[in-house]
């Protein structure tokens, strides 16, 4: 697993590149967004893949956000995909993340988050 950490653009654009391949491999779609996974991921965990939500509800609920993506741990178990089970690996993150993203929203576009960052409002957690 990556360092704990903020990571670099680069890093970032790796794993997003290695998430889209392993949806593709598993028969859904590429990543079509990409910047739209970059806010998500900066406004979720700083780009750190080891943290950890500690103020929430979920938190207080003993299912804090983590990873990269800031899933759950219920949520990610539900939309990982076989072979991607660590919710701290930046890839596996990015994977359950996106398939909650389109499932519930369509497209990772279409995250209220990024909907609202593009059009000047404050972004909302997903």
């Amino acid at each position: 697993m990556p360092a704990c950490g903020v990571a670099t653009a680069a890093q970032l654009d790796r794993w997003i590149d290695q998430a889209s391949a392993a949806l593709v491999w598993h028969g859904e779609a590429p990543i079509t967004d990409r910047a739209a996974v970059h806010l998500m991921i900066a406004y979720e965990s700083s780009a750190n893949p080891c943290a950890i939500n500690e103020w929430d509800s979920n938190y207080w609920a003993g299912t804090p956000s983590k990873g990269l993506i800031q899933a759950i741990g219920p949520t990610f178990s539900a939309w990982q995909l076989p072979g991607y089970p660590d919710i701290y690996h930046p890839v596996d993150s990015i994977i359950a993340g996106i398939r909650y993203a389109r499932n519930r929203y369509g497209s990772e576009s279409r995250v209220p988050g990024v909907v609202n960052v593009r059009a000047g409002r404050g972004y909302v957690g997903y």
